[in-house]
């Protein structure tokens, strides 16, 4: 089946770098929409950034400036760049998906986390 997963996750300094990458694999026809979000322990779950497939990128408030969200459509790859991490970013990172895996079927993929944490 269509699969997401994500690589990169680790700890880091307060105002260094780190970079998430997910790729799709699998019966893939097209890919959508692809995106970043995030859950940090006991909140919910929230948007980090998304980019569509000509290349537009959205972004949260709070990463703006910050966070620079790619995509490769040839890999089947959906990046995210996180520069200036602060203390607050430390989550769980999940990519996102809109996937079409026939011409009859698309759906919404989530990739299987990855924790980020920023230390002081």
């Amino acid at each position: 089946q269509v699969q997401l997963v994500e690589f990169g996750g680790g700890l880091v300094q307060a105002v260094e770098s780190l970079r998430l990458s997910c790729a799709a694999s699998g019966s893939i026809f097209s890919i959508g929409d692809m995106g970043w979000y995030r859950q940090a322990s006991g909140k919910q779950r929230e948007l980090v950034a998304t980019i569509t497939s000509g290349g537009t990128a959205n972004y949260a408030d709070s990463v703006k400036g910050r966070f620079t969200i790619s995509r490769d459509n040839a890999k089947k790859t959906v990046n995210l760049q996180m520069n200036g991490l602060k203390p607050e970013d430390t989550a769980v990172y999940y990519c996102n998906a809109q996937i079409q895996s026939a011409v009859w079927i698309f759906n919404n993929y989530w990739g299987q986390g990855t924790q980020v944490t920023v230390s002081t």
